[in-house]
Order: C-alpha cells, then structure tokens, then sequence
C-alpha cells in the first residue's frame, strides 16, 4: 500500500463535531495535500454546526486559522454550491454503503473501516469519473494534473 492509500482514506467517526472536523484535515486532508507538494489555502463547508462558528470557540475554525486556511461557506439552501461532495456522497451510498451491508453485518468500526478504505482507494486510484473535473480519469490523475495550476496560483498569490 503507497503513502497516499495510508493518508487519504476515509476515517469513520462516531460524532459530528467541530474537533472530529479539525482531526479529520489534521489527520488525512493535509498530510495527503502534503504529499504532492501542496497547501491548502481555501476550504469550501457547508453551514453545518461542525464547520463553522467563533473562531476562538469553535475547534474547526480555529484549526484552520491557525494553518491559514481560509473558510468559504455555501450558500444557504443551495447544496449545488458544493456539487461534488454531494454527488460524493450519493456515490459512496449507493456504491458502497449500500451495497456492503447487505453482505456483511459488521460487529467492529475498524472492520468497516478496513473495507472503506479499500473502497476509497479504488474510488481514487482505479474508478474514473466522468464530471467536468476529472473528464474520465481517476481523482489521483486529477490531483495530479493539476498540481501544476495550483503551483501558478500560488506563485500569482506570492506575486501580488
């Protein structure tokens, strides 16, 4: 398994909280963003209690002012705003969720996790994806063609 199968899979959690929402960039987002080489400077949410709220209150908003991140919210009632995390979602239902537990009935989360995470690393490194972003290839192709747009962003963000 590469660094990247450690690093960008999905984590379980039992709560949906501001500090389950911190861990998860501390721990999968940013070290994945790290291993190709790059930053995150923006993160779009949704407006769900677990993203935002104070900053010196508020776990996930404090994470990502301390690592300079700044934070974009959608508009309210209007989920076509972030598009593919909800398309996401529906896939990882239906493709997966679905599917699994009408095989198996699972006694432990870290058995579930175990068969997530084998089902996110074919999702990103096998599966292609036919929207305008990833045009038939696979999200890690994705990533990975355009790391060098992302580098002349950053570079034009330096510059000004």
């Amino acid at each position: 398994m590469d660094t990247y199968s450690k690093v960008a899979q999905a984590k379980l959690y039992q709560t949906k909280t501001p500090i389950t929402a911190a861990d998860l960039m501390n721990d999968r987002v940013l070290p994945l963003f790290e291993e190709y080489g790059m930053n995150i400077l923006r993160m779009l949410t949704d407006r769900g209690t677990e993203y935002w709220g104070k900053v010196e209150h508020h776990d996930y908003e404090l994470y990502l002012a301390v690592n300079n991140i700044e934070h974009t919210k959608t508009k309210v009632r209007h989920p076509q705003t972030n598009g593919i995390c909800e398309r996401f979602h529906k896939t990882i239902l239906n493709e997966f969720y679905q599917i699994i537990f009408r095989k198996k009935i699972y006694t432990t989360l870290d058995e579930l996790q175990k068969h997530l995470d084998d089902w996110i690393y074919y999702y990103n490194h096998q599966r292609t994806h036919q929207g305008k972003m990833c045009c038939g290839r696979t999200p890690i192709e994705t990533l990975n063609d355009g790391k060098k747009i992302w580098m002349e962003k950053v570079e034009n963000l330096n510059v000004i």
